[in-house]
């Protein structure tokens, strides 16, 4: 009888563990974030892969590849044949990394460290929410569990290396619209030059309450501060961001175009993006004082 009741206990516990994790991405998503976009080499050895305007990235090594970034849970299959069309066998995914630990970003995830075996590293300040499927976001949480939970491998801090076969990044810690919203920046080479390159998570504001009352992320403000200082020191040579519509894509590309690196090269369109957010930031924080 004692057995039979713990077995029972563990089977209640067990469904309302599954229950739980019940994954529900938010309604009336925009229809870019899920529609096909070709596949196409930015630089050297990296590869834009993503949907429409969800990015993605395919850095290709002599030892493997990473994939930075999965789109919704929609987005999976979209990847995948992407990164076959290129030549390019997703199975040979070896490092998943992350911008920032939204649904957006994350939905695919799990599916992907599952189908390839491949190891998951991401900022040290994103992995509780990660492994709750963004239910503890201090924002998002409100819908509930939004992607697969899923554990990292490794955490990261700023100015962490992250090496497969010929290829180093570094870990930028860059956050506020996540508490662990990270950038990445390494080198790359082609057939007639070196570049510098970033992928930069933008730091968009995504509260309309007062910075005070996120009582959730009580450092919100601060860090905001500290990433728009960090971001605008950044030296490189072209860039992208975890949306193409922030780093402009399809006014500067259109499917079919040839392979140029200097369409990102525009560091002028980085900065200015940058200064418009921290005026929207700084325009909040004096909202915010003025209300009572």
């Amino acid at each position: 009888m004692r057995n039979f009741a713990t077995l029972f206990f563990l089977s209640v516990c067990l469904n309302l563990n599954l229950n739980a994790q019940v994954v529900k991405e938010p309604e009336n998503m925009p229809k870019e974030w899920n529609q096909t976009y070709e596949p196409f080499r930015i630089a050297g050895n990296l590869y834009y892969v993503g949907t429409y305007d969800l990015a993605s990235y395919l850095i290709v090594t002599d030892k493997g590849n990473i994939l930075i970034n999965t789109g919704t849970a929609e987005s999976l299959p979209i990847i995948k044949g992407n990164i076959q069309k290129l030549g390019f066998n997703y199975k040979d995914i070896k490092i998943l990394l992350l911008t920032q630990a939204h649904y957006d970003h994350t939905g695919a995830l799990q599916d992907f460290k599952t189908e390839t075996g491949a190891k998951f590293y991401t900022d040290k300040a994103d992995a509780d929410v990660l492994k709750t499927g963004g239910k503890s976001d201090y924002e998002l949480g409100k819908y509930g569990v939004t992607f697969k939970p899923i554990t990292p491998d490794r955490t990261l801090k700023d100015q962490d290396k992250i090496t497969l076969g010929n290829t180093t990044l570094t870990l930028l810690h860059h956050p506020g619209h996540t508490k662990g919203s990270c950038s990445f920046i390494f080198d790359t080479k082609d057939e007639k030059r070196k570049y510098r390159v970033l992928i930069a998570n933008m730091p968009s504001i995504i509260v309309d309450k007062k910075f005070s009352e996120v009582t959730a992320y009580p450092n919100i403000q601060s860090d905001y501060a500290y990433t728009f200082g960090a971001m605008k020191k950044l030296d490189f040579d072209l860039w992208v961001a975890s949306h193409a519509s922030q780093f402009d894509l399809h006014e500067k590309r259109k499917e079919g175009d040839p392979y140029n690196p200097q369409l990102f090269m525009d560091k002028q369109n980085y900065f200015q993006s940058l200064n418009n957010l921290e005026k929207s930031y700084l325009d909040k924080i004096k909202k915010d004082s003025q209300d009572k």
